[in-house]
C-alpha cells in the first residue's frame, strides 16, 4: 500500500491531434452546444406559453428537452474550456459532479421516455379513462420520479466510488464517469461491481417494459386508421428515440467494463460522445418535425417573431 496517493486533480484524455485542430473542435463543438441550447428551449418556450400544449405528452416532451441541456451542460462548458487552454485536467471534486449530471441525466432520459411510453399506451389503448390516469397529480409525480430516482441512484454510485483510494489520476476519457473513477482504485470494488449490475439490469428492465408497451400498442393499433396515424405520429419518434439512446448507453456500459485498448480512439470517443451529441440534437428535432400541434406552434412563433422585427 506504499504507492497509495491521494491525488486532487484528474487528467482526461487529449483529443487526436487537438494541437493541430483544437480550435476547429473548439467551433464545432460550439456550434453542436449552441443548437442544442437553441432547439430544446424553443421547443420549451414554446409548450410552455402555447395553452393548447399543456397535456401531458407535450409536458414530457418539455422535461425531455430540459433534460438534453442539463445534460449537455455538464459536458460541452468544460470540454470547450480545456480545448482553448489545450489543457486536459479537471479537479477531483468537479470530476464527481460532471459525472453526477451527465450520468444522471442519461438515467432521467430513460425515466422520461418510459413515462411517455406509459402516458401513450394509455391515450391509444384507454382513451376514456385517460384524463382520470394521466391527470395534473399524476404528471407531476411522474416527473417527480423522472428526476429524483435517476439523482439519488446517480449519487449512491458516486458515493461508492468516493469511498475507494486511488492508485492512478488518468480518466482514458474525454469527461469522467464514475466507472472510469472506480476503475482508478487499487482496492476491492466489488461494492461497486454489484451496485452498477443492479444499476444495469434495472435500466434493461425499464428498457423491456418500453419496447413490449409499444409492440402492444403496435398489435392494439392495427384494426383502426386513426389508431395507426395517432402511433406513427406520436410513438414512432418514442421508440427512434429509445433505440438510439439505447444503442449508444449499451456501449458505453460495455466498454467502460469489458472494452479492449486496441478499439479504435477514433470509434471510441464518437461512440461515447454520441449519448451526449445525439439524443439532445435528435429528440426536438423528430418531435419538432412530427408531432403536428408542436410544428404548427412553432412555425406560428416564428411567424410573429418574423412580424415584429
Amino acid at each position: 500500500m506504499d504507492n497509495i496517493t491521494y491525488f486532487a486533480t484528474y487528467t482526461l484524455m487529449e483529443p487526436q491531434g487537438s494541437k493541430s485542430y483544437r480550435h476547429i473542435y473548439f467551433v464545432c463543438f460550439f456550434f453542436i452546444y449552441s443548437l442544442i441550447l437553441f432547439m430544446n428551449s424553443c421547443l420549451c418556450v414554446v409548450i410552455v406559453l402555447e395553452r393548447a400544449l399543456h397535456q401531458p405528452m407535450y409536458i414530457f416532451l418539455c422535461n425531455l428537452c430540459l433534460n438534453g441541456m442539463y445534460g449537455s451542460t455538464g459536458f460541452y462548458p468544460k470540454f470547450l474550456h480545456d480545448l482553448i487552454l489545450d489543457s486536459y485536467v479537471i479537479p477531483s471534486y468537479m470530476c464527481a459532479f460532471q459525472s453526477f449530471v451527465i450520468y444522471s441525466s442519461i438515467k432521467c432520459e430513460y425515466s422520461t421516455l418510459a413515462a411517455m411510453a406509459y402516458d401513450r399506451h394509455v391515450a391509444i389503448c384507454q382513451p376514456l379513462d385517460y384524463h382520470s390516469k394521466m391527470n395534473t397529480y399524476s404528471c407531476v409525480m411522474l416527473l417527480f420520479i423522472c428526476w429524483t430516482v435517476p439523482f439519488i441512484s446517480t449519487l449512491i454510485a458516486l458515493l461508492l466510488s468516493n469511498r475507494l483510494v486511488l492508485c492512478k489520476n488518468h480518466i482514458d476519457k474525454l469527461y469522467c464517469d464514475n466507472w472510469s473513477m472506480v476503475k482508478l482504485s487499487c482496492e476491492s470494488t466489488v461494492t461497486n461491481n454489484i451496485y452498477g449490475l443492479i444499476s444495469i439490469s434495472f435500466n434493461f428492465c425499464i428498457f423491456a417494459v418500453i419496447i413490449v408497451s409499444y409492440v402492444k400498442l403496435a398489435i392494439a393499433c392495427k384494426a383502426s386508421l386513426e389508431c395507426r396515424r395517432k402511433f406513427w405520429q406520436t410513438c414512432v419518434p418514442h421508440v427512434i428515440s429509445l433505440v438510439n439512446f439505447s444503442v449508444a448507453m449499451l456501449f458505453d456500459t460495455m466498454y467502460n467494463r469489458y472494452g479492449s485498448s486496441d478499439f479504435p480512439d477514433d470509434l471510441r470517443n464518437f461512440l461515447a460522445l454520441e449519448i451526449i451529441i445525439v439524443p439532445p440534437l435528435l429528440n426536438p428535432l423528430i418531435y419538432g418535425l412530427n408531432l403536428k400541434e408542436v410544428r404548427k406552434r412553432v412555425l406560428k412563433s416564428c411567424i410573429n417573431i418574423l412580424k415584429k422585427s
